[in-house]
């Protein structure tokens, strides 16, 4: 059965909340984060374990550091010397090697994420019905599956091992602090929870900018997509209103340059207290140190260097955990737009156990029995009962409006009724497999949609296996035979 139509406006099936709190709390909950891991589970030990060695062995060069200062040097012992720098060398190779494992390592298993996640939600949307795209600008949904996901891959591929790497480094040498001097430790420790309270408060500005950084970036996508198709051309130049989408691309692209500078510099003010605060820990440290030695306790010049050292090695893993801790914020906006996707519920599904009808069995007809239904408040059909013989042509005639394309649209399952019943040869069409449906009906849209590829990759999306002889015959009924044989490249000619 053919039908010409067009797509109607129907109202989306995706969550709008207005407070990207309530949203970010409703999909993204640490467990679902977890359960996008899960498949890696063997990987990610191997990259937890190999952080966990290169943090503890990282912290061994302070302690070879203070015995060369305190003891090699002094007593000008040139074999101690030797193996201390020794060690400090085979240190360092242990961990450029350790470190070099865990990225690689981590880096295939972010992609992996990531791949499995833009397939799943693509699998989704194939799923959904055709009021959700009706009702969602194409644009819109592009964003999601591409540069929401893309956005994800500094998360996914580096800040998640980074994050463990630099808490095992942070874990380790907060360790080896206490044990090389409790008392110089805990005046360092004095300024970290100030530099938790900073970075929590800014991890919260950017992930709201972020958010809206995106949603900015859908907008854009969809005026792109609306605006440079062929369709949009012709109306944008026939009405005279080029000037105006210049314009308004140049509106849209100022407010997203805006909100990618403030994604980039929220927190700018209270980074450099965290900035201050950990460059005066080197002074507070001699400071320290001076005054101990003052009151008579047992400082040595070695120990003072090697915890220098120490803070100097805490520095930049800590500073590290603070951005990570922030690219996690910002990846949980992005998250909660993919997974409130994910979310939306398929509303047209196929029975779980469905019925098949061949096409050759299929010989009564279809029935429409008092069949109702609405575009969101909006009602198109009410109480519709009429029969389409099989083997017969059937027209429907009617004003813009009256019902003519919904129809063609419930013939194909690609919307439910809201009441009432449609049947094939008496079968519900609810309970019919959706190849079944498929095989039965054809919809011939008023839009030509071709794929970017050759005239007989076009035919075989249909119909895979199809041979070349049934290529011909569908050209031949389409009319389209003499103009295709005419082509220097013939099937292979390129369309779309």
């Amino acid at each position: 059965m053919s039908s010409s139509s067009s797509s109607p406006r129907s109202p989306a099936e995706t969550e709008t909340l207005d407070d990207y709190g309530d949203l970010a709390r409703r999909h993204v909950t640490f467990a679902r984060v977890l359960e996008l891991l899960a498949p890696h589970r063997a990987a990610l030990v191997l990259v937890v374990l190999l952080i966990a060695v290169a943090g503890i062995s990282g912290v061994i060069s302070p302690f070879l550091i203070r015995s060369i200062v305190d003891d090699a040097l002094p007593a000008k012992d040139l074999t101690l010397l030797v193996y201390l720098a020794a060690g400090l060398v085979g240190v360092a190779l242990f961990n450029a090697i350790a470190n070099l494992t865990q990225t690689y390592v981590a880096i295939r298993v972010g992609q992996s994420v990531m791949h499995d996640l833009r397939t799943r939600l693509y699998s989704h949307l194939q799923n959904l019905s055709l009021a959700f795209f009706a009702g969602t600008r194409a644009g819109e949904v592009q964003a999601r599956l591409s540069s929401d996901i893309a956005g994800l891959q500094t998360l996914l591929t580096h800040s998640a091992t980074d994050l463990a790497k630099h808490l095992s480094v942070v874990a380790a040498t907060l360790v080896a602090m206490l044990l090389l001097d409790w008392r110089l430790a805990c005046v360092s420790f004095a300024v970290i929870p100030l530099l938790v309270w900073i970075n929590g408060r800014v991890a919260q500005l950017r992930e709201r900018v972020t958010y809206r950084q995106q949603e900015q970036v859908a907008d854009l996508s969809a005026n792109i997509a609306e605006s440079l198709s062929a369709g949009g051309i012709i109306l944008s130049r026939t009405l005279g209103r080029v000037h105006y989408l210049v314009q308004r691309f140049q509106r849209d692209s100022a407010q997203l340059a805006r909100l990618e500078t403030q994604a980039s510099t929220a927190g700018q003010w209270e980074f450099a207290l965290v900035f201050l605060a950990l460059d005066l820990l080197p002074a507070l440290t001699f400071l320290g140190g001076g005054l101990f030695i003052g009151l008579g306790l047992q400082v040595s010049i070695g120990t003072l260097v090697a915890f220098i050292a120490l803070q100097e090695q805490l520095l930049w893993p800590l500073l590290e955990i603070f951005e990570t801790r922030i690219e996690f914020a910002k990846g949980r906006a992005l998250l909660a737009r993919v997974f409130s996707y994910l979310d939306t519920p398929a509303t047209v599904v196929e029975a779980s156990s469905p019925t098949t009808l061949a096409r050759q069995d299929f010989q009564r007809g279809i029935r429409f029995e008092n069949v109702s239904f609405a575009y969101g408040d909006r009602a198109v059909l009410k109480d519709l009962t009429f029969e389409i013989p099989a083997g017969k042509h059937t027209a429907l005639v009617g004003p813009t409006g009256s019902g003519k394309t919904t129809i063609s649209y419930l013939l194909a399952r690609l919307y439910d009724a809201d009441q009432g019943r449609i049947r094939y040869d008496g079968i519900d069409i609810r309970e019919l497999s959706f190849a079944t449906l498929a095989s039965l009906v054809g919809i011939v849209t008023q839009d030509t949609f071709l794929l970017n590829a050759s005239i007989e990759a076009n035919l075989r999306f249909a119909k895979p296996d199809a041979s070349e002889a049934e290529l011909w015959w569908a050209l031949e009924r389409a009319q389209l035979d003499a103009t295709v044989r005419g082509l220097p490249e013939g099937l292979g000619a390129g369309v779309g």
